[in-house]
């Protein structure tokens, strides 16, 4: 007891999450609106794990989900019709079920935001969804999706509906056709927010995928985020590759930080980097460095034009700049103790913590949200939380991503998701990988470690 009372003040010294107050004094339930097809889950999925990224722990209730646990197997688009008072019964309790999940979920304390992923195509839902969240004290904020273009639908049903459970064993055309029905038995129900009407309702309307929006009401710091995120993010097919630098100098003698040259073997890399990009035959792309040496150096050798972040520099290690672990240890055991029981909140003394740089990198990840194709060359804390945030890594598994040096990490953002290939260049680099205290070696094969070891990166 007394050892925890005398690590209190050092931990609250380290930006412990705990110590800090909320973002808000209510919960914030988000409500989703649209026709089938219109990319809500889409949207859903991607904003909760930005939140989640940001520190705001959020969670999206699909009542989709629970539509398919309740109904075990699907039939046909009559489910869905209006007039099916069996199935309508169902979908009403259903939805009812996902609220009472909702209010669990900020009653333990544990959420901030909650993401109710319906079609929510009536006024009368929409009221019933506020009413449950008056009584309660939640603050609601729709978000509703708007699309008429019928390759974006049809292309969305493609990728997402054809893959559901609904659909399973079932051909492509068929599938189509009864998920076509299925729209139809919406429509003739669907009630959009209405500009006069709903003028008291706080909401964001996004038409055709983010070609226009349309802002009502924002009243509070995370509903102006969800905003400002909502129009960032698109559809467009790309590829997003990291990076770190070449091998530096300062890697070669295994001190951390510092602003060091490339070594020979970093050169090299920086070289086969060249030869790897102009093979992927990419269209328009852009390269983004930090303001170092290593990264800039290695664009250089690129031979292409960059934009220099500083917001992309290292993670700054503070008074442990330019020292080796052992060289920490012994010097500032007791700090080297709290990281390793927190390496997501413990902040270096005059330096920073990864939690503080996930925030310092949010401009970034808006920036990233909006192009197309781009190439980040970076660092190896830099790189571990933007990983996260494109894999929906938790903080406690971000620190521990593995980056190595000499290694391009390709993402392709697919429909719920993200691929990720792995390109090891053939230029040996020492390994700046550490472990956390207590785990197992895992595969030094990036995406191999991904997929198959995620407790342990």
């Amino acid at each position: 007891m007394a050892a925890m009372e005398l690590l209190q003040p050092m931990r609250r010294r380290r930006c412990d999450s705990s110590t800090v107050p909320q973002l808000c004094n209510s919960p914030t339930l988000i409500v989703m609106v649209g026709l089938p097809a219109r990319g809500k889950t889409y949207i859903s999925k991607k904003l909760t794990r930005y939140l989640n990224w940001i520190g705001v722990p959020t969670k999206t209730f699909n009542v989709g989900q629970y539509r398919r646990r309740a109904v075990k197997t699907y039939q046909n688009f009559e489910f869905f019709k209006p007039d099916n008072e069996e199935a309508m019964r169902i979908r009403k309790a259903c939805a009812t079920a996902a609220l009472r999940d909702v209010a669990a979920y900020f009653a333990s304390k544990e959420g901030q935001v909650a993401v109710f992923d319906a079609t929510n195509t009536t006024r009368e839902r929409r009221l019933i969804i506020s009413s449950f969240a008056k009584e309660r004290g939640y603050k609601v904020f729709f978000v509703e999706s708007i699309c008429d273009d019928p390759e974006i639908i049809t292309e969305n049903v493609k990728q997402v509906k054809f893959g559901s459970p609904d659909y399973v064993n079932r051909s492509m055309e068929d599938a189509m056709l009864d998920f076509a029905q299925r729209i139809e038995c919406y429509k003739s129900s669907y009630t959009p927010i209405d500009d006069e009407k709903d003028r008291k309702l706080s909401y964001i309307k996004i038409y055709e995928v983010g070609k226009r929006y349309l802002v009502n009401l924002v009243r509070d710091h995370i509903q102006s985020r969800i905003v400002y995120y909502l129009m960032n993010i698109h559809v467009a097919p790309r590829s997003i590759y990291l990076s770190r630098h070449g091998e530096s100098q300062l890697n070669l003698l295994g001190r951390i930080g510092g602003d060091s040259k490339l070594s020979e073997r970093g050169r090299q890399y920086a070289a086969a980097l060249k030869t790897f990009i102009h093979s992927q035959k990419i269209h328009d792309l852009k390269v983004w460095t930090s303001h170092m040496k290593r990264t800039t150096q290695t664009a250089n050798i690129l031979g292409v034009p960059y934009e220099q972040w500083k917001a992309l520099n290292e993670i700054d290690a503070g008074v442990c700049e330019e020292l080796t672990y052992e060289e920490i240890q012994e010097q500032f055991p007791e700090e080297f103790a709290l990281r390793d029981q927190d390496k997501f909140r413990y902040r270096y003394p005059k330096g920073e913590s990864y939690e503080d740089l996930v925030h310092r990198l949010e401009p970034v990840i808006m920036e990233l949200e909006r192009q197309e194709n781009i190439l980040v060359i970076c660092h190896q804390a830099v790189m571990r939380c933007l990983l996260a945030y494109f894999l929906d890594k938790a903080a406690d598994k971000l620190p521990y991503l593995l980056c190595p040096l000499h290694t391009v990490l390709k993402l392709t953002p697919i429909a719920y998701g993200c691929e990720v290939e792995s390109f090891y260049l053939n230029v040996e680099a020492v390994n700046t990988h550490r472990e956390k205290p207590g785990n197992v070696d895992i595969n030094r094969n990036p995406e191999e470690a991904l997929q198959t070891a995620p407790d342990h990166i």
